[in-house]
């Protein structure tokens, strides 16, 4: 460990990895031992689940761009808590053809007389340029993120983007003119292309939009989904909810097993994404609903509903009690509980305990490498 090298010169910078200081075996003993003392208490934690590629897993990039004090354009990430960009060409963690199309941009400003956005004055064109890679078809999607609905020279700058990097699928314009923090704006141009990309995820097709949310390491989705999968152990008589759905991966991935599934999802742009990808992939017999999961599962428990499984996947912040009772109350005979974050998913696995459910099976699966995140899968029955 003494004559470890940092392998990324910004990393203390940036602060996107916190463990680029480990060699990859010892930041998987690293989050082993840390899921053990969170969830040990639990039952047995299986060994962490890796793809083996720590490095270029990131299919989502998007750098923010700006100027020097010395006039120099430049693009990267946002210092950790700052406004302050570094300024970066590649990263270890981000697909390598995406950086490269960041990279080709910034060199095209200046070709096109282009200018970058200021946000001390809120003037400027370009703020920031999100690319998105389907690792399962090589398609790739770039958003220009922009200040100004004007656009100068927009057709010649495409074809020429497109001449320099023939392998993207699709070009779209985001104007963002709000002083906010969110990278992208509402209104959207398609400049090239359908305006979205199709990815494949364990044999099932998947559009991806500027605004999808999808996760970012396909290879490491697929050991998390097939896991999610083996622990549900779908019959074709069972009725399961799909909580925190999303674009409704899990929900159609689960559908071919199903009786009926259930997705509910509370952001009205990811509901119309999954009832897309649910129509490409012929599935029927699944049912999405526009809603917040806690107040849906709670309707469904007081009405006397019931449901057989029920997979979540909530946010870092983990569940809500009232969801959690709910879920007890609809008295599944399995909860699949995907987590990012083992400190809240201990938390959870306590109330579960205390209202007559057990922790059978604990998989840990490192879907971040060089970063200290870790993500958990919980196969959790009635006692």
């Amino acid at each position: 460990m003494g004559n470890y090298q940092y392998p990324c010169a910004v990393c203390k910078k940036c602060g996107g990895c916190q463990l680029t200081n480990m060699p990859y075996e010892e930041q998987l003993s690293f989050k082993q031992a840390k899921v053990i003392r969170l969830l040990g208490r639990f039952g047995h934690v299986n060994e962490i689940m890796t793809t083996g590629e720590p490095f270029y897993y990131r299919n989502k990039v998007q750098a923010a761009f700006g100027r020097t004090r010395g006039g120099e354009i430049i693009s990267g990430v946002y210092q950790s808590s700052t406004h302050k960009i570094v300024k970066v060409d590649s990263c270890l963690l981000e697909d390598q053809r995406a950086d490269a199309i960041i990279v080709t941009i910034r060199k095209m400003l200046k070709e096109f007389k282009l200018t970058v956005f200021n946000e001390n004055n809120q003037t400027g064109f370009l703020r920031h340029v999100l690319v998105k890679v389907a690792q399962g078809t090589g398609e790739i999607m770039v958003v220009l993120v922009t200040g100004t609905r004007e656009f100068k020279s927009k057709n010649a700058f495409c074809n020429e983007l497109r001449r320099r990097h023939p392998e993207i699928t699709t070009i779209v314009q985001n104007v963002n003119r709000k002083f906010t923090s969110l990278v992208l704006g509402e209104e959207e141009n398609v400049l090239f292309g359908s305006g979205y990309i199709t990815d494949e995820l364990m044999g099932m097709k998947f559009m991806i939009s500027p605004r999808s949310f999808y996760q970012v390491n396909a290879k490491a989705t697929e050991l998390l989904y097939k896991t999610a999968l083996d622990y549900a152990e779908i019959k074709e008589t069972d009725r399961v909810i799909d909580a925190y759905a999303g674009v409704g991966t899990i929900g159609v991935l689960c559908a071919d097993s199903a009786r009926e599934v259930l997705s509910v999802e509370v952001n009205p742009e990811a509901v119309k994404d999954a009832k897309k990808n649910a129509r490409l992939n012929g599935i029927t017999n699944i049912r999405f609903i526009c809603a917040d999961a806690t107040q849906y599962i709670s309707d469904m428990a007081e009405a006397g509903e019931k449901a057989d499984i029920v997979i979540m996947d909530p946010p870092r912040a983990g569940s809500t009690m009232q969801f959690m009772k709910s879920v007890c109350a609809l008295s599944p005979k399995k909860i699949v509980y995907l987590s990012c974050n083992p400190e809240t998913l201990a938390r959870d696995l306590d109330y579960f305990i205390k209202n007559k459910y057990k922790v059978k099976k604990i998989q840990p699966v490192d879907m971040f490498p060089n970063t200290g995140h870790v993500e958990t899968v919980v196969l959790i029955t009635r006692a």
